[in-house]
């Protein structure tokens, strides 16, 4: 197995450290990033210039060309490109400030869109390439009080499955990692912002932490080989349940979904009418 050369956001703590020393143990190349190059400047210390430390805030188009471009003169080409820079606002959907919603998917969404369009040429101009986006069990299913992250990622997850048929010309593999709760910093305040405070939701809040607090959590360390087997795998899947959350909720989730739309489906047919065909501009 040849090396690989990875581009990792947030790689200074969580899933994006834990994988970059993984792939660094094995011989890899990473170039590191992190919005203080402090955070991810041991790595360097460590590995040699197998490691690549860079500051670059995702929300920051010039830092995002410059860390991108920097990396690929470095080491002359891109195999890995993994977003991993996230964080989640928790509330009502009611207590939400827009400026704090429009904040969360400038780093969750517009983020990780930014580097996707500054990786693209590159990856099209060598021909191969995986683009490996951190999603969560929240992009596939939606609970109270956690609206506007789940919202950031249902739509991480629509761009990436987009971008998987766009891509797939142009030999560039795509996958999303979906983790449920792990026993990481994401639940402290650098990952978990906590929006509103009205009295009417204060019981649901509640119980929201109080569900947090007993969740059992996987192990990190446990993610390592399945991470590595999808990044070295020939046909990658465009889905993966990193963990044992997923899975149930998926199964029931949907479940649901098609139980509504079945019992609503004469109507559905009714509402579409008699057809209509429409020449197409030429």
């Amino acid at each position: 197995m040849s090396e690989k050369i990875w581009f990792i956001t947030g790689a200074s703590r969580g899933f994006g450290r834990l994988w970059a020393e993984a792939a660094l143990a094995r011989g890899d190349k990473v170039a590191a990033t992190a919005r203080s190059v402090e955070g991810v400047a041991d790595l360097a210390e460590r590995y040699g210039d197998a490691v690549l430390p860079l500051a670059m805030d995702v929300t920051n188009r010039e830092q995002v060309a410059n860390a991108v471009a920097r990396a690929h003169a470095f080491f002359g080409r891109l195999d890995v490109v993994l977003n991993n820079a996230g964080y989640a606002l928790i509330g009502a959907i009611e207590e939400g400030k827009e400026e704090d919603v429009r904040a969360e998917f400038d780093t969750n969404f517009f983020g990780t869109l930014a580097v996707i369009q500054t990786v693209l040429p590159y990856l099209r101009d060598q021909g191969s390439g995986h683009i490996i986006g951190v999603s969560s069990v929240a992009g596939v299913v939606a609970h109270p009080m956690v609206g506007f992250y789940h919202a950031s990622k249902w739509a991480f997850e629509a761009m990436h499955e987009s971008l998987s048929q766009e891509v797939q010309g142009f030999g560039i593999k795509v996958t999303l990692l979906e983790p449920g709760a792990y026993a990481t910093e994401f639940s402290s305040p650098a990952s978990m912002k906590v929006a509103g405070g009205l009295e009417a939701y204060q019981d649901m809040r509640m119980q929201l932490f109080a569900r947090g607090a007993d969740m059992p959590l996987g192990d990190p360390r446990a993610t390592v080989p399945a991470i590595l087997k999808i990044v070295d795998a020939e046909r990658p899947p465009l889905r993966f349940f990193v963990g044992t959350e997923g899975m149930p909720q998926a199964k029931a989730a949907f479940a649901s979904r098609l139980s509504t739309w079945e019992a609503w489906e004469a109507d559905s047919t009714a509402a579409q009418g008699e057809s209509i065909t429409r020449a197409v501009p030429v």
